[in-house]
C-alpha cells in the first residue's frame, strides 16, 4: 500500500507491505526530497502531529523520523516547536546535483546594468507617496494600455530626449522589451505580416519569439552606417527589427541616410532604442520614430538604465496598432502591476529619471575607456569597434583565435567571456567577442583583460 501526505502539507511515499519500517522509508523519503532541492532551505516542516495524522502513523514514528534527520543535519529543530530544512543540507544537495554550475568570478556578459547603483532612496519616496495619494479607484483593473499616469509621464520623457512623437493614447506599457515584443510579433502576425527581417549579427532570442509567431525571419546585412536598406528592399520582408541608436552587437549607430531610407521604406519598422541613453563620444541621436511615427513602432525599456527586476517596458505604437496590442496585453496577464508604473510615472515626472542616468553616465564612461586602454595595452590585435555609447565592446578575433577556445579555456580561469556565434543568422560569420562592462568594477576589467591575455598567450604557445 502507497500513501501520500494531503495537500499544503508533504508529499511522501510509504510502502506499509514492505519490511523496511516506517520511520525509515518517511526519513528516506524526506531526505531524498531535500538533496533533491523540491523542499528548500528554511522551509518549515510539518507539526509531528499533522505529519502524523496526514499519513496515519503513530506520532512516534514521526518524532523519531525527525530526530534521526536532525542528528544528521538534514533539519534543524528551533525554538517554538518547529522544524526547518537547513541550509546546509539544500547547499550540498545543490553541489551535487550541479557540480559545473558555478558563475565565472569575473564575466563579461552583455546586457547587465550595475543594479548596485539602483536609486533606492529616490524610488522610495516615490512609493511612499503613491502609497498614501494614489485614490482607491486606481487599484482597479485597467486600461490594456496601462496607467494613464505612466504613459504621460513616459511621453514627456520620450518626446524630450529621444525626439519621439509620443502621445498617452497611443502608449502602451509592458514587462519589459521581452513581453511587449512577443506582443507585437503575434499581432502583427494575425494581422497579415510574413516575413521579419533582422540585422546580421543581431541577438538570437526575437528570432525564435518571431519564428514561434509564424512570422519568417530573414537576415539582413550590417554596414558601418547601420543596416543595409537596399539589402532590406531585395529580402521581401514586410517588418523590420532595428536598433539604430546602438546596434547590438557591432555597436554601429545608423546615419542619417540610413534612418531617412528607413522610414521611407513600405513596411514597418521595429525602433528598439537599445543602449540610446549611454551616449559617451557624440551627440544623441534622436528616435526614428519621430520621423514617422505613422510606420514606427519604438520600444524602450528600463532594464538597463534602472534594473532588469523591474520588468518595466513600453511601446509607442502606430494608431492602427493601439487597440489590437492593448486587447493581446489585457488577454495575456490583464495588465501590469499598478503600483510599479504609478511609482515609475512619479520617479519620471519628478526628474528622478533624468538625475540618475546623469549620475550613471561618468560611471560607464569609465569603464568603457578602462577597456579599451586595457585590450590595446594587453591584446591590440582585439580591436574594439562600436564603442561610442552602450554597456558593450565587440572585438573581432584574428584568424588564430577561435571563440570556442577562448571561451573554454577563460572558463576554466573563472573569467566569462562570449563571442559572437550565435548572433549571426546565417548561421556563420567573422570570430569576434562581446564585452559587457556594466555590472563590473574598474578592478574587475583590468584583471579580466590580464586573464584574457594570459589565456590567449596560453593558445598560442608563447
Amino acid at each position: 500500500m502507497r500513501t501520500s501526505s494531503g495537500a499544503g502539507e508533504l508529499l511522501v511515499e510509504l510502502q506499509r507491505d514492505s519490511g523496511v519500517p516506517l520511520h525509515q522509508q518517511l526519513e528516506s523519503g524526506i531526505r531524498t526530497r531535500i538533496r533533491a532541492g523540491l523542499l528548500r532551505a528554511e522551509t518549515v516542516m510539518p507539526s509531528t502531529r499533522a505529519l502524523a495524522q496526514d499519513l496515519g502513523l503513530s506520532r512516534g514514528v514521526v518524532v523519531e523520523a525527525y530526530q534521526q534527520l536532525v542528528a544528521e543535519g538534514y533539519l534543524i529543530s528551533r525554538a517554538g516547536g518547529y522544524t526547518q530544512v537547513a541550509d546546509i543540507a539544500v547547499i550540498e544537495a545543490s553541489t551535487a546535483l550541479r557540480p559545473d554550475a558555478g558563475p565565472p568570478r569575473i564575466d563579461f556578459r552583455y546586457s547587465r546594468p550595475d543594479v548596485s547603483e539602483f536609486p533606492r532612496a529616490a524610488w522610495l519616496r516615490s512609493v511612499r507617496r503613491v502609497l498614501n495619494e494614489t485614490p482607491y479607484r486606481s487599484l482597479a483593473y485597467i486600461d490594456g494600455r496601462g496607467t494613464i499616469e505612466l504613459r504621460t509621464a513616459l511621453s514627456d520623457y520620450l518626446n524630450r530626449v529621444r525626439g519621439t512623437a509620443a502621445r498617452p493614447e497611443n502608449m502602451l506599457i509592458c514587462n519589459g522589451f521581452a513581453q511587449g515584443s512577443r506582443l507585437l510579433l503575434q499581432v502583427l502576425a494575425a494581422h497579415g505580416r510574413r516575413r521579419l527581417a533582422v540585422e546580421d549579427p543581431s541577438d538570437n532570442d526575437l528570432r525564435e519569439v518571431a519564428q514561434a509567431a509564424g512570422l519568417e525571419v530573414v537576415g539582413v546585412p550590417m554596414l558601418e552606417t547601420g543596416i543595409d536598406v537596399n539589402a532590406l528592399e531585395r529580402s521581401g520582408a514586410d517588418v523590420v527589427l532595428v536598433t539604430a541608436a546602438h546596434q547590438f552587437p557591432t555597436g554601429a549607430v545608423a546615419s542619417a541616410e540610413t534612418r531617412a531610407a528607413l522610414v521611407a521604406w513600405g513596411g514597418l519598422v521595429i525602433e528598439d532604442d537599445y543602449d540610446a541613453e549611454y551616449r559617451y563620444d557624440r551627440e544623441p541621436i534622436g528616435a526614428m520614430q519621430g520621423l514617422a511615427p505613422d510606420r514606427v513602432a519604438y520600444a524602450g525599456t528600463a532594464s538597463k538604465t534602472l534594473a532588469p527586476g523591474l520588468r518595466l517596458g513600453w511601446l509607442i505604437l502606430p494608431t492602427w496598432l493601439v487597440e489590437p496590442m492593448a486587447q493581446a496585453k489585457l488577454m495575456d496577464d490583464r495588465g501590469s502591476p499598478v503600483f510599479d508604473q504609478l511609482a515609475f510615472a512619479d520617479f519620471v515626472a519628478r526628474g528622478e529619471f533624468d538625475r540618475h542616468l546623469r549620475r550613471m553616465r561618468p560611471r560607464y564612461r569609465t569603464l568603457r575607456d578602462t577597456l579599451v586602454e586595457r585590450l590595446a595595452a594587453r591584446l591590440p590585435e582585439l580591436e574594439p569597434v562600436g564603442i561610442s555609447a552602450g554597456l558593450h565592446v565587440m572585438t573581432w578575433l584574428p584568424p588564430d583565435l577561435s571563440e570556442d577556445a577562448l571561451r573554454d579555456a577563460a572558463q576554466q580561469r573563472g573569467l566569462g567571456v562570449y563571442g559572437l556565434a550565435p548572433y549571426w543568422v546565417s548561421g556563420e560569420g567573422p570570430a569576434g567577442l562581446v564585452f559587457g562592462y556594466g555590472s563590473l568594477s574598474q578592478k574587475e576589467v583590468v584583471e579580466g583583460i590580464e586573464l584574457l591575455a594570459d589565456v590567449v598567450a596560453t593558445i598560442r604557445g608563447r
